[in-house]
């Protein structure tokens, strides 16, 4: 018995939903193609993280991104590669060799790319019916300015997704690609599977399938113990499992991005809620289940900060903290914007009762907090807008900014873990979005975008993932539809 199924003709096969997916399907069906987009999801819950993200982007305005965007993404920390490999980034590109096209390091080229096309690409996604403004963060101090679109990722996903079906894109829920199809060392398609039995769908391919945040053995794989004590910040991401890195890597595809980190945000583990973050911990101090301070909770604007500061969390007995605040730190304007959790605080009238009830050891807490509020200094000179340099002094671990006493109760506290946005490690492309082999070529007939696409080392560079998506998905449709009309 035959096990291929039923085979579907296309020109360029998309694979995922989200952000990346939908701007190629669209893109690609400008450009003369027949396209299909295959989603492992079903339609009410399609689209992966975009779906459930707010979706900021690093923007100054639509016309301009933010400033810095290029220096940040090249200046991440990337390891300590070979200088006289990294050198050649200085040279024209045809005068590069495989080992460099193929190396593990951002691509400046690459980040340049997105800085151009950037402003271009939400111009276009604003003539397919999405708006975009400068609308409130969850921030309470800021590095960087940004834009959303209105509605956040469910926007893009349903006025992207309106636009791909009136430009005649095939939608195929309930599929999910497992293989690539290869002849003559082209890809030429997907194998997948589908409630019925196999399906091919044959045409040039985007991946676009996001990371794989949903499978727990890859994140075993790669992030060790680590994997235990986080999951997926909203339940789309439950459906990225790393089939797209998977088939990729078995066509021989080079890989970028850090593969031993994610995106990490720190949340709520009792919420089930998307991004049920934490993001008041500058306004008040982080303790463990022994009731210390492990960390330096206010080191810069919280947006910067945030993931490190959540890293140092989930290296914690069982992956979790708590914030804990008096009222003093509740009233910090504009606070409550900062705790998007559904669930209601622990409260304490005593730091003991809330010791008692957060389940860390009373006289801890209290030796902690006391330490803590003797080495504050005098308050004067608080201001929540912005780093104050208003530091603790002779404390281990320090407080750099926003340092107050701890004294006024009632107190609240809100638990912490490290929730995986995305993961860091993915394919290496071109600024054509083409995917790289390990020799430093293109794949033939293979072309990613979005989170399944490796950028990020140390720190990410917040509020680009989605606009990175759209940026390369919408020139990987082009591309992979040019490679039609060419051939």
């Amino acid at each position: 018995m035959s096990t291929v199924g039923t085979v579907h003709e296309y020109d360029v096969v998309v694979v995922g939903g989200g952000v990346a997916g939908l701007s190629a399907a669209c893109s690609a069906a400008e450009h003369g193609a027949r396209v299909a987009l295959v989603d492992r999801a079903t339609e009410a819950e399609s689209g992966g993280n975009t779906r459930y993200t707010e979706a900021f982007l690093r923007m100054a305005s639509l016309e301009e991104t933010a400033d810095g965007l290029e220096d940040t993404l090249v200046e991440d920390f990337m390891g300590h590669p070979d200088p006289s490999v990294v050198n050649e980034a200085a040279v024209a590109p045809e005068r590069r060799s495989g080992l460099y096209r193929a190396l593990h390091v951002v691509d400046p080229d690459y980040v340049a790319e997105l800085a151009a096309q950037a402003p271009g690409t939400l111009a276009w996604m604003t003539g397919h019916g999405l708006r975009f403004d400068h609308l409130p963060t969850p921030f309470l101090t800021t590095s960087t300015s940004r834009m959303a679109p209105v509605g956040g990722g469910l926007a893009i996903v349903e006025t992207m997704g309106k636009a791909a079906r009136g430009l005649g894109v095939a939608f195929h829920f309930e599929t999910t690609a497992r293989d690539l199809l290869v002849e003559d060392e082209a890809v030429v398609g997907v194998r997948a599977r589908t409630p019925q039995g196999p399906v091919e769908l044959r045409g040039r391919v985007v991946l676009a399938s996001g990371g794989y945040q949903g499978n727990a053995e890859l994140m075993a794989r790669y992030h060790g113990d680590r994997a235990l004590t986080t999951r997926p910040v909203a339940r789309g991401g439950g459906y990225n499992k790393g089939e797209g890195l998977e088939m990729a890597l078995a066509v021989g595809a080079a890989t970028a991005g850090n593969f031993a980190l994610f995106h990490a945000e720190p949340v709520d583990p009792r919420s089930g809620e998307p991004e049920a973050a934490i993001f008041c911990f500058p306004h008040g101090v982080l303790v463990n289940a022994a009731g210390e301070r492990f960390v330096d909770e206010a080191r810069g604007p919280v947006d910067a900060w945030y993931e490190r500061t959540t890293r140092d969390i989930q290296a914690q007995e069982r992956g979790v903290a708590w914030v804990v605040l008096d009222q003093q730190g509740l009233a910090v304007p504009n606070l409550r914007a900062g705790i998007r959790t559904d669930q209601p605080p622990v409260r304490g009238a005593t730091v003991a009762e809330l010791a008692r009830r957060i389940g860390v050891p009373a006289d801890a807490l209290e030796r902690t907090l006391a330490a803590y509020n003797a080495a504050c200094p005098d308050p004067a000179g608080f201001d929540h807008r912005a780093p104050d340099g208003l530091a603790t002094t002779g404390l281990v671990p320090p407080k750099s900014n926003w340092a107050r006493p701890v004294v006024e109760g009632p107190f609240e506290a809100y638990p912490v873990m490290a929730a995986n946005v995305f993961t860091f490690g993915g394919l290496k492309t071109t600024p054509a979005a083409e995917v790289v082999d390990r020799d430093g070529r293109p794949v033939p007939g293979l072309w990613a975008a979005g989170e399944l696409t490796g950028l990020y080392y140390s720190n990410y560079t917040g509020s680009t993932s989605v606009l990175r998506g759209a940026t390369f998905g919408r020139i990987a449709g082009r591309e992979a539809a040019q490679e039609v009309v060419r051939r």
